[in-house]
């Protein structure tokens, strides 16, 4: 075909009553004008009209099936909701709510009242803040509690995380300025003794997330710090990450943090809580009244869904049982390994594949040394691709020439897509 072979818009777009269509057959026009050019021949440009006009109206954001064995795999979304939780997004989207009123008094009132019960009472913190993510409760408290003064913080807790998250950048952003004690692998309570002066206005703890240091290493605990910063009249303010409600490993839980003497603790909604992504700020009803005055607060304040989403997940904290079999992350990251090989030979049984014993990941930040048993029906490699290209999409682990679908990631139900979904894949 030669460029002066393409039709018009007109005539591309004659038999199409579509009000996508012109700027779609635009779009397929260019492409094909630079394909010529290119030496190239662009086919039947009405088939690639029909193709770009059904991509237009393709969701982008799509659930997927995580076969990957990660539970709170950042890449898909973390943490999967609970029905309970969706059940309340539901309710409260679907019309008008009382965000920010107040039925008894006919007034205005606070979008923070919805949950900050019900999380003092999981936590036992005076009060409660909810924002956007975690990386916005930190930089919030920083920019209330030590704007233009100093913040404290170990060497050995300068990390950085997920997209380039680093806590040297947050606390610049912040306006306090970063005051690096101990060193890399040893940090003790005496050094933030001995830096603490007259501009020093927190101690910030961070917890290590996805990694770990082994070998000669030392950082003080929680319950240290708290006697330092009591004694110079100093929040501790303690960046726990993932901030576990339940006990997963050894995942410090916030509830532990608090008693331990933090003022403040934040942690994130979206990890091992098993909820919405939310950053989350508890302690003392002073300070968090403070976070909640700054400026910054309106701008990073959560929305009705994601509050409605974090309320449903809480409410199941309040029966322990329950928590552990409803919500999405607790279940599959405490799962009996034997089960989860059940699911594996069912799966195997289904599509014709291997059962192989695997090792699943917390992942999402939390316990980077944690190893779970798992199992995964091994089918072959070149089903990667075409199983991530369907509906819905299957995402896998590719190892040593063969396609692992991890079944500690998968629900009973999504075994019977996953199975579904490979016979598809192979024609």
């Amino acid at each position: 075909m030669r460029l002066r072979d393409l039709p018009s818009v007109d005539e591309l777009v004659r038999t199409k009553d579509d009000p996508l269509a012109v700027d779609a057959a635009r779009l397929v026009l260019a492409r094909a004008r630079a394909e010529i050019q290119a030496g190239a021949d662009p086919g039947d440009l009405e088939r690639r009209l029909r193709e770009e006009l059904s991509t237009a109206r393709t969701a982008r954001l799509r659930r997927a099936l995580n076969a990957t064995g990660v539970v709170v795999h950042t890449n898909l979304g973390r943490a999967p909701l609970a029905e309970a939780a969706l059940d309340r997004v539901r309710e409260v989207g679907r019309g008008y709510s009382n965000l920010e009123y107040d039925l008894s008094a006919g007034t205005r009132g606070s979008r923070q009242d919805h949950v900050a019960g019900i999380l003092r009472r999981l936590t036992g913190a005076e009060a409660a803040l909810v924002v956007n993510n975690n990386a916005a409760a930190v930089l919030l408290a920083l920019a209330a509690l030590a704007e233009g003064r100093e913040v404290l913080v170990s060497r050995g807790e300068l990390i950085e995380i997920g997209d380039g998250f680093r806590i040297p950048d947050v606390l610049a952003r912040s306006g306090a300025r970063l005051v690096e004690v101990g060193t890399t692998n040893r940090t003790r309570a005496a050094d933030y003794e001995q830096a603490i002066g007259p501009e020093t206005a927190l101690l910030l703890r961070v917890h290590q997330s996805n990694f770990r240091l082994v070998g000669f290493t030392e950082l003080p605990s929680v319950a240290d710090l708290a006697k330092v910063a009591q004694r110079h009249e100093l929040p501790l303010v303690d960046d726990l990450g993932s901030g576990a409600l339940a006990q997963v490993e050894d995942e410090p839980s916030v509830r532990e943090s608090l008693d331990a003497g933090a003022d403040l603790v934040c942690f994130s909604g979206d990890k091992l809580l098993g909820g919405p992504q939310a950053g989350i700020v508890v302690g003392s009803a002073e300070l968090v009244e403070r976070l909640r005055r700054h400026p910054l607060q309106r701008a990073v304040r959560a929305d009705k869904l994601t509050l409605a989403a974090l309320e449903g997940t809480l409410a199941l904290y309040l029966e322990p049982e329950r928590a552990l079999r409803e919500i999405p992350v607790l279940r599959m990251a405490l799962e009996n390994g034997e089960l989860v090989r059940t699911r594996a030979e069912r799966l195997a049984e289904l599509v014709g594949g291997e059962v192989e014993e695997t090792v699943g990941r917390i992942g999402g930040g939390a316990l980077p040394l944690a190893e779970l048993t798992s199992f995964a029906c091994a089918i072959e490699e070149e089903l990667a691709a075409p199983l991530r290209a369907g509906e819905p999409p299957v995402v896998g682990v590719v190892r040593d020439g063969r396609l692992l679908l991890d079944c500690r990631t998968l629900s009973d139900a999504e075994v019977d897509e996953v199975a579904a979904a490979v016979t598809v894949a192979r024609g």
